[in-house]
């Protein structure tokens, strides 16, 4: 750059030279060619300079300082004199140089076009006057749109605020950032908070910002609001709200509402719709003051459609009224004072606490100062059925059975409480002893019992139950087929029997007994004299001796053995012991049924074998004993009757088993006789049928070779023929196909050459017609320009030029005279007479005479 001695700077570029003698440098500005000298030094190469383009700014740091003039002021060295650390905003100019010092901060941009419902928030950095307003340091304000903003050094950009669209049922919530007056003028302190609710486009102020928008809340006939004031304030209709107040708006009020700033939706209350069989009890209601009444209640019947005002609410929701029937009624008891009429419509006064019942048919609606107790239906009653029954001012407790009954006021049904095996069997529907299906199985499950009914039992035809009567302490026993109800204060007699094999106590649990006859069985161990000791199952068939049922002592000895089939058994086991201990096994075995019985049944004065057994405790009688088995308990008995028993059986075996043997070789030899026989058979037709085979294999191969010969000369004379009429029929069609081409094409051409002909022809004719048609229209165009201006007129205008011409000459006194301008012809025929002075007007005549 310091070697070049000769610059050529373009238009519109500089340069910087710095003089190293006096060390300023200065600017050269194009077009020009610099020749440097050698004190100079360039200090960069040609530079456009800055061109701002119409809407345009750039901003310059450390700009020059100019005088009133607008000229560069330097200072006693020639340096230009520069404002330090200060800018300067350069809008559209020429394009210009950049002195030394200044420098380019901000490159050239684009003016910020500021467009409707749009504002600028612009602050001051110093201290200026503008149109005659003084702002100072910190001022802020808007630059509204539509406009383009020009900027300032002294004005700084905060940001660019948009206008929030109001839309219908809605609002902004401003918040004042500083003491201002809003866009109606109004008075806002710092931290103050508004709504606007105008429709439309709204720009907030430079101390306003927006909170929210808040939205309407559409209020419908079913729907209202509910509102709290978080501060005392007074609302559009200049009611003085104080904090904490709630209230409803509903659509009488507004349509839409949208909350003030101090008012907090606490929630939207549904209408509550009461029909006309609906009431409900809304407790603290707010009375005619508006204020809520703590601690009362008040009765709403319907039809009815209202709001739950703040604070109230509704005791149990909607309640239907009590629709009482003829069967039904209510126990109502009184939780304050009241005075009402009963049925008899005389005026009944009721203290706290007093209770009372009503019965229907009516429809109901409490007051605040009843309490319903208990809804009471009559509780329909069989005549096999019965409810438990208390009173509950003396506590006694009766069954009623047989009739419909409906609970007094006083009353309540009573629960009885069974033991847990007597629920059990109850509730099972079956009794182990009653019915033998169950013996040893899990009862099924069943519905639980309803307490406060009536306990029955059913008892079996042949069979008693013992019912015992706690306060009287008396036992009545009733026989089958029989209903059981228990009174209040009755249980039955549960009988707890021995039962398996063998007998084992408290087995089973009954509370029937049946009278029999039935059967029982038992396993008992006895030994003979000679001590072998067997185990013998036997089974008793039993029945209870009653004469007279109606006896209530005989009856009573049914029951006085509480587990009769294990004392019975036992006193049988031990009648047997005692006699088969005096007794050889031999003799036992020959005759153990008679030694059996008459242990158990003893001989008569006949010394004949008593026909039963009685036990006269509770009149139960054995008629017979079945010896079922009899089993030796002894191992070395029971292996030697065994070992005796497997001998007996093996020589049956093995006699079996060589019958069958022998009957099986004999069907075997049968057997293969017939397939010996059978494979010779098969043999021979084998043969037979090989012999065909090769026969027809013969065959068929000479018919195969006489077949291929003839098939392939047949398939060579067939292709031969083929392929000659596939080249006959090849020539014929492509014959055809060219004399269908040519005749095509000829066509075609025949075709082309009419048309054209046609189209020179209409072309012609259109032609011929066209120049007919401008002929006639310029004719008549000429004809009705002379019929127009007329023969007169046509006349007139040939004679203007020369008349005049002749008057002139007159005027001058010039006889002959020729003037022309090149343009106008001259007629030659009557130059001549104008030279020798005849006037024209005798040598037209002299024309016409000749």
């Amino acid at each position: 750059m310091n070697v070049e001695s000769i610059i050529r700077i373009p238009p519109y570029h500089y340069i910087h030279v710095l003089d190293q003698n006096t060390n300023i440098s200065r600017v050269e500005t194009g077009p020009k060619t610099y020749i440097r000298q050698d004190n100079e030094r360039v200090l960069f190469h040609p530079v456009a300079m800055v061109m701002v383009p119409p809407r345009h700014y750039c901003i310059i740091q450390n700009p020059i300082l100019r005088d009133a003039n607008r000229l560069v002021q330097f200072d006693g060295v020639g340096q230009a004199k520069l404002r330090h650390g200060d800018q300067e905003i350069r809008l559209t100019r020429d394009p210009f140089p950049l002195y030394p010092g200044e420098e380019l901060q901000q490159g050239v941009q684009p003016l910020t076009v500021v467009v409707a419902n749009t504002a600028l928030h612009l602050k001051a950095l110093l201290d200026f006057e503008h149109d005659s307003e003084k702002f100072v340091a910190g001022d802020e304000w808007l630059f509204e749109g539509p406009g383009t903003y020009i900027p300032r050094k002294e004005v700084e950009v905060v940001q660019t605020i948009q206008a929030t669209v109001i839309r219908h049922n809605q609002a902004i919530r401003l918040r004042a950032r500083k003491e201002c007056q809003d866009r109606e003028d109004h008075a806002r302190v710092t931290g103050e908070e508004w709504l606007v609710k105008k429709v439309g486009a709204y720009l907030p102020g430079v101390y306003e910002e927006v909170v929210d928008i808040v939205d309407a809340f559409v209020l419908t006939d079913k729907r209202a609001l509910h509102i709290r004031a978080t501060k005392t304030f007074r609302d559009e209709k200049g009611n003085l709200r104080r904090t904490g107040e709630e209230w409803l708006v509903t659509l009488e009020d507004a349509e839409a509402y949208i909350p003030n700033v101090y008012e907090e939706v606490v929630g939207i209350v549904d209408i509550t719709t009461l029909n006309s069989r609906q009431y409900c009890v809304v407790l603290d209601p707010v009375g005619a003051d508006g204020k809520p009444q703590l601690g009362q209640k008040k009765v709403v019947k319907g039809e009815k459609s209202f709001f739950l005002l703040p604070g109230e609410i509704l005791e149990a929701g909607i309640q239907d009224v009590y629709i009482l029937s003829e069967e039904e009624g209510l126990v109502l008891r009184s939780v304050q004072s009241l005075e009402e009429k009963d049925e008899d419509g005389n005026v009944v006064e009721r203290k706290p606490g007093d209770r009372w019942m009503i019965r229907g048919p009516l429809d109901y609606v409490p007051p605040v100062e009843v309490e319903v107790v208990v809804r009471r239906e009559s509780i329909p009653l069989d005549e096999n059925e019965g409810i438990y029954v208390r009173d509950i001012k003396t506590g006694k407790v009766r069954s009623v059975v047989g009739h419909t009954y409906m609970l007094t006021q006083d009353e309540e049904l009573w629960e009885k409480e069974l033991p847990a095996n007597v629920e059990a069997l109850l509730t099972s529907g079956k009794d182990p002893l009653a019915d033998r299906s169950v013996r040893g199985h899990p009862a099924p499950p069943a519905q639980p019992r309803d307490k406060t009914r009536a306990v029955t039992y059913r008892v079996p035809h042949n069979a008693a139950v013992q019912v015992y009567d706690y306060r009287e302490k008396k036992a009545r026993v009733v026989f089958g087929p029989e209903l059981v109800i228990l009174g209040p204060d009755e249980q039955f007699t549960v009988l707890s029997l021995s039962g398996e094999k063998p007998k084992r106590s408290n087995v089973i649990k009954a509370i029937c007994l049946l009278l029999g006859p039935d059967f029982c069985t038992d396993l008992i161990n006895i030994e003979t004299a000679d001590h072998a000791r067997l185990q013998i199952q036997l089974s008793y068939n039993w029945h209870f001796e009653m004469k007279d049922k109606t006896d209530a002592v005989e009856a009573s000895k049914l029951f006085s053995v509480p587990d009769f089939v294990g004392d019975a058994c036992k006193a049988i086991a031990s009648r047997i012991r005692g006699a088969v201990a005096s007794v050889q096994f031999d003799d036992f075995h020959k005759n153990s049924n008679r030694i059996i019985c008459s242990a158990v049944f003893g001989f008569d004065d006949a010394v004949k074998i008593r026909s039963s057994f009685k036990f006269p405790q509770n009149n139960l009688v054995i008629t017979s004993v079945d010896i079922q088995s009899v089993e030796p308990v002894d191992q070395r008995t029971r292996d030697a009757l065994q070992k005796s028993v497997q001998l007996a059986i093996e020589i049956t075996t093995n006699s079996q088993e060589a019958t069958a043997r022998h009957e099986a070789e004999r069907l075997e030899q049968e057997a293969k006789g017939r397939l010996e026989r059978q494979r010779i058979t098969d043999q021979a037709e084998a043969e037979r049928a090989r012999k065909e085979l090769l026969e027809l294999e013969a065959l068929s191969t000479v018919v195969e070779s006489t077949g291929a010969a003839k098939a392939e000369a047949q398939s060579k004379a067939e292709a031969a023929k083929i392929e000659g009429e596939g080249a006959v029929l090849q020539a014929r069609l492509r014959a055809e196909a060219l004399a269908i081409e040519t005749e095509a094409e000829l066509k075609r051409l025949r075709q082309a050459r009419n048309e054209e002909l046609t189209y020179l022809i209409e072309k012609n004719k259109l032609e011929i017609q066209k120049e007919t048609e401008m002929a006639e229209i310029s004719v008549k165009k000429f004809k009705g320009m002379m019929d127009a201006i007329g023969t007169d007129t046509l006349k007139d205008i040939a004679l203007a030029g020369p008349e005049l011409q002749v008057k002139l000459l007159q005027g001058l006194g010039i006889q002959s005279t020729l003037i022309t301008d090149g343009t106008t012809p001259i007629n030659l025929f009557s130059t001549a007479t104008g030279l020798l002075g005849l006037p024209s007007k005798a040598l037209t005549e002299k024309e016409s005479d000749k």
